[in-house]
């Protein structure tokens, strides 16, 4: 499972919704929908994560973590 961290590096960027977010990485609302709905992350092109990091300058792990599921 992907956690998404990405409403915590906006916070960190004063970055307020998805309009400036699209503005500063120059990405199309398609293409950040699932990361900011926190939904399908997995699903998410490694172009779309790059680009987020690269325009706001921190790393992938910032940005997601992995954590594997537990087993019972």
């Amino acid at each position: 499972m992907l956690k998404n961290h990405l409403r915590v590096v906006m916070a960190h960027h004063r970055i307020n919704n998805l309009t400036e977010l699209m503005e500063i990485t120059g990405l199309s609302r398609n293409a950040l929908n699932k990361l900011w709905h926190d939904t399908e992350v997995e699903t998410v092109k490694l172009g779309t994560l790059m680009k987020t990091c690269d325009s706001l300058e921190f790393s992938l792990s910032e940005l997601v973590e992995y954590v594997p599921d537990k087993k019972e």
